[in-house]
């Protein structure tokens, strides 16, 4: 099995559908992707409606931040929220 180029029927760009990514597919018993990623992840957003962000607080780095859930005070039973920076440094 080799690496395919594929035309995303939205956008029209060429992305390679390549050979691990067939034999996941094949292992699920899924078709090959008709869209480019950047043009799954839109629709994905897009089915989803944009989140509705809250303001927080970064607990690491005392930041003004935005979550896409409302914290709870960590004396309300609330875990710490980190900011994306701090999130993805701490991961």
């Amino acid at each position: 099995m080799a690496d395919q180029d594929i035309v995303c029927s939205d956008c029209g760009a060429t992305f390679v559908f390549t050979e691990g990514e067939q034999e996941f597919y094949a292992s699920k018993d899924l078709s090959a992707p008709q869209r480019c990623k950047d043009c799954r992840n839109a629709r994905k957003s897009q089915k989803r409606g944009e989140r509705e962000m809250h303001p927080a607080v970064c607990a690491k780095c005392g930041q003004d931040c935005e979550v896409p859930f409302k914290p709870r005070p960590v004396e309300e039973g609330g875990k710490p929220v980190l900011c994306k920076e701090c999130f993805m440094a701490n991961k």
